[in-house]
C-alpha cells in the first residue's frame, strides 16, 4: 500500500509526538534521565562495569545501549551474551521491567543484588512492580505497556501494545548517551574511534 510522502510525515509525526509526551507528563518521581546519568558516571568513574538486561523489545533497546556506552568508553555487557564477566560490587545492571515484572528480570536483578552490585530498573510501574523490590534505583518511564493495552479498543492503536514503551526508551537512551558524553567529556572522534571496524 502507498502511503505517500504526506502520509509518512504525517504518521512519523503523530508517533514522535506520542512519544516525546511521555517526558513531559508530571510526576512525582525523579527524571529517569537525571538518575541513568547520575548512576552510569559514577560507575564510570569507579571503573565499574555496566550490565544490561530485559526481555523481547525492552532487551533489544537495552542492546542498543549497550552498544552506545561501549562507545562512551564504559565497559558494557548484555546479560546472556557469551562474553559476559561476573557482576561484582563495583558494578551496575540496567534492567528494564516496563509492565512492572517479569520472572527473568526479578532473578536476574536479584542475582545481581546478591552478589554486591546496584541494580537501576526501568519500568512504567514503579509502585506495584514485582522487579522494583530488587532495585536500588528505579526510573519512572510513564508510558504504555503490555500491562496497560486492554486491546479493547474499536479503532487500532498507531502505537500498540508495549510500543509506546519501547519507543520511549529509545529516545530516552540517546538522550543518555548525549547527556553521559558531556559528563564524561568524550568527543565524537573518541566515540567513533570505539566503533566496530569489523563490518
Amino acid at each position: 500500500m502507498d502511503t505517500g510522502n504526506g502520509s509518512m510525515a504525517s504518521l512519523a509525526s503523530q508517533i514522535c509526538n506520542h512519544i516525546a509526551s511521555i517526558f513531559s507528563k508530571p510526576s512525582i518521581h525523579p527524571p529517569a534521565l537525571d538518575l541513568m546519568v547520575a548512576e552510569l558516571a559514577s560507575i564510570a568513574s569507579q571503573k565499574g562495569r555496566v550490565f544490561l538486561y530485559g526481555v523481547g523489545r525492552e532487551g533489544l533497546m537495552l542492546k542498543a545501549l549497550c552498544m552506545r556506552l561501549a562507545h562512551l568508553g564504559l565497559s558494557a555487557h548484555f546479560v546472556f551474551d557469551m562474553t559476559t564477566p561476573p557482576i561484582t560490587s563495583k558494578d551496575l545492571l540496567v534492567a528494564s521491567a516496563g509492565p512492572g515484572g517479569f520472572s527473568t528480570v526479578d532473578a536476574i536483578c536479584s542475582v545481581a543484588r546478591s552478589h554486591g552490585g546496584r541494580v537501576l530498573l526501568l519500568t512504567a510501574q514503579p509502585e506495584t512492580g514485582s522487579s522494583v523490590k530488587h532495585a536500588n534505583v528505579v526510573a519512572y518511564v510513564a508510558a504504555q505497556t503490555m500491562a496497560d493495552d486492554g486491546g479493547g479498543e474499536k479503532s487500532r492503536a498507531l502505537l500498540p501494545m508495549g510500543s509506546v514503551y519501547e519507543g520511549a526508551m529509545f529516545v530516552l537512551f540517546e538522550m543518555v548517551v548525549y547527556k553521559l558524553g558531556e559528563v564524561l567529556g568524550e568527543s565524537p572522534e573518541a566515540i567513533r574511534a570505539r566503533h566496530t571496524n569489523l563490518e
